[in-house]
């Protein structure tokens, strides 16, 4: 049966008049008789008595009048949902995003987003780059943010934001001339294999003709907090994000050394297969950094 069937049903039956029905529902009477038959016919039962010219619920039509409201009335409040969807009244947004994005980045973001959507809930989940791009990739989140590139063929892949990097430690780097050579013999502390920060730091070491796997690494550690505290503890020197250790070289516990990096894109990342939803759409639209 089809949701016409029942519509029409629904008013001839409330109406207990066939040509009446079909002139409040805009159809023929023909068309509105036609449904009704084809009820009848393909269940082998009477939903109304003929009598003479006029037409009364039989006992079957009753009980099934009020199944046929229930699955219109419900039928009608799923269209209601998505419209609601669709014009951003409702609904859920999945990010996620690698740690540094999440805890710095992203919140004055999503603050203005509530503002503008505020009956969108947004659910944030963090892991490093390698974790956040599973997630989309597993249909687990709608859009990702992240610091690393992503090779993944099933991901769109695109610039979102910027950062900058800072080589830090707990005492000032006097007259140091931060090279190849200084960079091999400094005790470091890192992020974990599959973070972005470390990812890019590991690329700029190797360009330099240093290998990241020689470094004396004092200490591997899963947070950018975790790895800021450390630093400012002496454990060693570490590059983080400029958003990371801005409170603690204004604190006066880090230093930053005299060294430039270039700018770190943050990355979008979506699935090319899974439908783009409209409130992704509608953060992207706000970061400025919408994929084509």
């Amino acid at each position: 049966m089809t949701l016409e069937q029942l519509r029409i049903f629904v008013g001839v039956a409330e109406r207990e008049h066939m040509t009446a029905a079909a002139r409040a529902l805009h159809v023929t009477q023909s068309a509105a008789s036609a449904a009704i038959s084809a009820l009848e016919e393909r269940h082998a039962i009477k939903l109304f008595h003929r009598v003479g010219r006029g037409i009364a619920l039989t006992e079957a039509g009753r009980l099934f009048l009020t199944e046929a409201r229930g699955v219109l009335a419900r039928a009608t409040a799923a269209e209601t949902v998505l419209e609601e969807l669709g014009g951003l009244k409702r609904g859920t947004l999945r990010v996620v995003a690698s740690q540094t994005i999440a805890a710095y980045w992203l919140p004055p973001i999503l603050t203005v987003f509530h503002a503008r959507y505020p009956a969108l809930s947004v659910k944030l989940a963090i892991g490093n780059t390698e974790q956040a791009a599973a997630r989309v990739r597993d249909g687990e989140a709608d859009l990702g943010i992240v610091e690393g590139e992503v090779d993944d063929p099933a991901l769109a892949h695109w610039p979102i934001g910027e950062d900058r990097l800072l080589l830090v430690g707990a005492e000032p780097f006097v007259e140091a001339r931060i090279g190849a050579a200084w960079l091999r013999h400094a005790r470091w502390v890192q992020r974990e294999p599959g973070s972005g920060t470390r990812s890019t730091l590991d690329g700029y070491l190797m360009a330099l003709g240093v290998d990241p796997a020689k470094l004396d690494v004092a200490l591997v550690l899963p947070s950018n907090e975790s790895v800021r505290t450390a630093v400012e503890a002496g454990a060693g020197v570490a590059v983080l994000s400029a958003l990371v250790v801005a409170p603690a070289i204004m604190a006066g516990t880090l230093h930053a050394a005299p060294i430039t990096f270039d700018p770190r894109p943050f990355f979008g990342l979506r699935h090319k297969e899974r439908y783009r939803t409209k409130a992704a759409d509608a953060l992207l639209d706000l970061i400025g950094a919408k994929p084509k």
